[in-house]
């Protein structure tokens, strides 16, 4: 994610503060948290007591931005969507496509809860995990390239392995749009929130990020536990994230649109045929 321009340099002021005001929000709403033990909040389908960081946590979050010459490029209006989905549903089980500047920020607004980052370059893993350490991360490898995003969207019409009434990912070498390579734990983890702010997609040989939404669709289509998973997909002022929400992640699913971010909650999805987007419900 680090070569997708997520991050730049020299921001003016009113940028830091971004990062900062939200942390120091999550800090004041955990502290007010750790004053009433009893309060209780759901996720993911059970109810349990929220997982508190440690005040040290919270401060070296803030520590780490305030001292950093990068921040996040999505906005403060763009980052609180999010936020306060986080701040509703967890601790809860978040898969993010893509590892950068801002995990940090992410991984602190879920405490408890799981937070797993997904990214294509092994070097840059390395990078952001030298100085965040704590932050979890794996691999991915990519099979397609943004060039192609419209040659498979006709894939995707005639490979009986991607269509809906099989929709898996583990193991689908046919699909090429199904991320198949990924760890057992990201196939075995029911996610809550998944955000699609990876990979590269803004020159032609880049994976681009159909492969990445494809997948985010399967896995919340596939949820056996009770309520809707959040997906958010960053930069939809481009062609192909527009294009692929709309086919995949489905615009009657989109709850919130706050600059170049869109927010879906998508339903669990059993005994359908069809598109994605456009199903019927099979005769009993």
């Amino acid at each position: 994610m680090q070569k997708d321009h997520n991050y730049q340099p020299e921001k003016p002021w009113f940028l830091f503060l971004t990062v900062l005001v939200l942390l120091g929000g999550a800090f004041l709403i955990v502290s007010s948290l750790q004053t009433t033990s009893s309060s209780l909040l759901y996720c993911g389908g059970a109810l349990g007591r929220r997982a508190l960081p440690s005040n040290n946590e919270t401060q070296l979050v803030i520590l780490h931005y305030a001292t950093s010459r990068v921040v996040p490029q999505q906005t403060l209006e763009e980052i609180t969507v999010s936020f306060n989905v986080l701040q509703s549903i967890g601790p809860c089980n978040f898969l993010v496509f893509g590892l950068g500047h801002d995990s940090l920020m992410w991984a602190s607004f879920n405490p408890g809860g799981k937070t797993l980052f997904l990214e294509e370059d092994p070097k840059w893993v390395q990078t952001v995990l030298k100085d965040a350490p704590a932050l979890r991360a794996d691999t991915v490898g990519y099979r397609t390239q943004l060039s192609e995003a419209d040659q498979l969207l006709k894939h995707y019409q005639s490979e009986p392995d991607c269509s809906t009434g099989k929709s898996f990912l583990r193991g689908n070498d046919k699909c090429r749009l199904a991320l198949n390579q990924l760890s057992d734990e990201v196939y075995d983890t029911e996610w809550d929130m998944i955000m699609v702010n990876a990979p590269r997609g803004y020159f032609s040989e880049a994976p681009g990020r159909m492969a990445a939404i494809y997948s985010a669709a399967v896995m919340a289509r596939n949820r056996k536990k009770s309520g809707v998973t959040h997906v958010f997909l960053h930069d939809v002022n481009r062609r192909v994230e527009q294009l692929y929400a709309e086919k995949f992640l489905c615009m009657k699913y989109l709850v919130k649109a706050e600059g170049r971010l869109w927010h879906f909650e998508i339903p669990p999805s059993t005994n359908v045929s069809g598109d994605f987007c456009y199903t019927t419900q099979w005769s009993s």
